[in-house]
């Protein structure tokens, strides 16, 4: 039996390093974490990943750091894509709160004139025109999306998918590639210009509809007080899981995998933030030698998934090519899944 076909996508947040539950920080940024790209980069290389560098104006706009990417972009080994943090990047409209910080909650021209500001830096210093982009912190409204696309950008990559917090959902969006409406980001359209890719984030069993039922009614009172959620996980019957290798382990990972795999999905998409490959910077993966740990789990699904799939590595924008000009083994682009 022939091996079923899949893109695998690798997308890594590379921005500035700060404690995550700290204030937002406007200026003098630490970019430190980008002197572990190069050994991140040739990591990727042995396993075969063309990785996805989605860039943010604290990065773009430290020399050394724009210098790596420049490098990488030039060799053809990766793809630079735009990422939007509002609170480091110009124009600055006063101190940025909790809610701000996620770019689908902050007014149209402020988010213009950032975007248009990322974008130039990225030009001017990287060398490149950024095709794809993820906003800062996740989240993307329609309004966002047609700005994208009027400034030549092809791809997003915003949709956390069964995800929401006080300041933001995206629930009820497809969880694999689509055409997002200029109407409704999360819902399906007619527009052939832009096309979201979610990174892979579902459950651990087939029915996603049923077990994301579960999950949620299970997240609110009174079933919170019994710890249901953290019963369901333990036990193994119901989890709730993101393709990262800082949030989640390569068993999980891979169980991830095969369930959208046994889904027919054209993609497996991973992600995790350049700031992890620094230990301690951010609170999101305390553990000594991330960098290694990261990689470990990366090679370790890779060479699981080799053996099953037949695996096709590409960038984000490399993808989204593949995925317009040929047919999908399912319908995400033109109908929702259960």
């Amino acid at each position: 039996m022939p091996k079923q076909d899949v893109l695998f996508i690798l997308t890594v947040d590379t921005e500035e390093e700060w404690q995550w539950d700290d204030e937002f920080p406007q200026g003098h940024c630490s970019v430190k974490n980008v002197e572990r790209l190069p050994e991140f980069q040739r990591f990727c290389e042995s396993l075969g990943i063309r990785p996805t560098y989605f860039v943010d104006y604290a990065v773009a706009n430290d020399q050394y750091g724009s210098a790596i990417l420049k490098e990488f972009a030039e060799k053809n080994v990766a793809e630079i894509g735009a990422h939007l943090h509002p609170w480091c990047n110009p124009p600055y409209f006063g101190k940025t709160s909790e809610a701000e910080s996620h770019v689908i909650n902050l007014p149209y021209e402020q988010v213009e004139q950032k975007l248009d500001s990322l974008t130039s830096i990225i030009v001017n210093n990287i060398g490149v025109k950024p095709l794809s982009f993820r906003s800062g912190r996740w989240g993307v409204n329609a309004k966002t999306l047609k700005m994208l696309a009027s400034r030549g950008y092809t791809v997003d990559s915003s949709v956390y998918p069964f995800y929401q917090n006080d300041f933001f959902s995206c629930l009820g969006a497809p969880e694999t590639p689509y055409w997002p409406s200029f109407e409704d980001a999360l819902s399906i359209g007619a527009q052939r210009s832009l096309m979201e890719i979610p990174i892979t984030a579902g459950f651990n069993v087939k029915n996603f509809s049923v077990a994301n039922a579960i999950h949620n009614t299970l997240s609110k009172a009174p079933f919170t007080w019994f710890k249901s959620i953290g019963l369901l996980w333990h036990t193994g019957l119901l989890k709730k899981l993101y393709l990262s290798p800082e949030l989640t382990g390569d068993k999980d990972m891979l169980s991830l995998a095969h369930t959208f795999m046994s889904r027919n999905s054209p993609v497996i998409h991973m992600y995790l933030h350049s700031s992890t490959l620094l230990d301690g910077v951010t609170g999101l993966m305390n553990v000594e030698n991330a960098f290694s740990v990261i990689c470990e789990r990366i090679a370790n699904v890779i060479n699981a998934l080799q053996k099953v799939y037949n695996i096709r590595f590409c960038t984000i924008s490399e993808a989204k090519l593949l995925l317009s000009n040929q047919p999908l083994q399912s319908g995400p682009l033109t109908s929702k899944q259960d």
